[in-house]
């Protein structure tokens, strides 16, 4: 029995003695590398002759420099010293450059407003067209006017009368003769009229040149008169109630553009039609404060004027002269 047991314990002291050897283990010699290797690549190298702690990124990411630029704005650089604002000196160029492109911005809306508004008859343009003539009789015509005591008025081809915009016009028109006279529109020349050509009163045209001629070569411009009524009307048309309503600008210097009412609390623009009315089909603003706005932009603003359907009803307020 001794023998056994003192082989026993001399196994026992050589697994020890094996174990406590340098190496020993169940990865062996090599077992380290490979980990070094992996931490090395997954974090930024030092630069050379940086402080202990101090990395840089990697110069293989060049698409994360942005980011890494940004950051770097808000906090201190790895020296401990606050980086530069670098967005400040842009931000400042941005701010002083801004009222420029913003104000011709504006100026560029304003203009396209103005166009939007003239429509088809624009101020300044020239147009180029024929004249015919027509009996006016006593002067009333697609504009709903009513009779007019000056017959100096001529009626639009359907195109530049746009839905009744062209009323209430004054125009200019020049004769290939050189003769010039001015008249009102009135009326609407149906097709087969084509765009620029007025069908001019006999009275009209006979000014230009003799009936006969029939058709006469002529330019016309868009005129704001001196001679235009002191101050413009107002008339509702007939059936008009606080249920429903027409309402119609007479006497004003300038073409109207639009046509507004007040109601809920704002300004509601009412639909116009070709014999020359404004409607509110719901009665939305029938005798409020209406708001009319010409060619030009100029606003004006009228109150005070009751639903009397049929009844031409004084403002105090006229359009300014172009």
């Amino acid at each position: 029995m001794g023998i056994p047991l003192a082989l026993v314990a001399a196994g026992v002291l050589a697994c020890l003695a094996f174990a406590l050897l340098p190496g020993g283990g169940s990865g062996g010699a090599d077992a380290g590398i490979p980990a070094a290797a992996s931490v090395a690549a997954t974090e930024p190298s030092a630069a050379p002759g940086s402080p202990p702690g101090t990395t840089v990124p990697a110069a293989a990411t060049p698409s994360t420099a942005a980011p890494t630029v940004t950051g770097s704005a808000s906090s201190p650089s790895a020296t401990g010293t606050p980086s530069p604002p670098a967005t400040a000196t842009p931000r400042s160029s941005a701010s002083t450059t801004a009222p420029a492109p913003a104000a011709a911005t504006s100026s560029a809306r304003t203009a396209q407003a103005t166009a939007s508004l003239a429509g088809r008859i624009r101020p300044g343009a020239s147009y180029q067209g024929v004249a015919t003539s027509y009996d006016a009789a006593d002067g009333n015509g697609a504009c709903s006017f009513g009779p007019s005591g000056d017959l100096m008025v001529a009626a639009m081809n359907h195109t530049d009368y746009e839905s009744s915009s062209a009323c209430g016009a004054y125009v200019l028109v020049h004769a290939a003769g050189g003769a010039s006279i001015t008249v009102r529109i009135v009326n609407e020349c149906p097709l087969p009229c084509a765009p620029g050509q007025l069908d001019l009163s006999h009275e009209a045209f006979g000014k230009l040149a003799d009936l006969s001629v029939g058709r006469l070569p002529i330019t016309w411009t868009l005129l704001s008169p001196g001679t235009a009524p002191a101050t413009m009307s107002i008339r509702y048309k007939t059936g008009s109630s606080q249920w429903w309503c027409g309402i119609q600008v007479i006497g004003h210097r300038n073409p109207v553009a639009t046509l507004e009412v007040r109601s809920g609390g704002g300004w509601r623009q009412l639909s116009r039609t070709d014999y020359n009315y404004f409607l509110s089909p719901d009665g939305s603003g029938c005798g409020a404060p209406i708001r009319i706005t010409d060619v030009y932009g100029e606003q004006l603003t009228v109150d005070g004027i009751a639903v009397k359907p049929d009844v031409v009803q004084p403002t105090q307020v006229q359009f300014a002269r172009h």
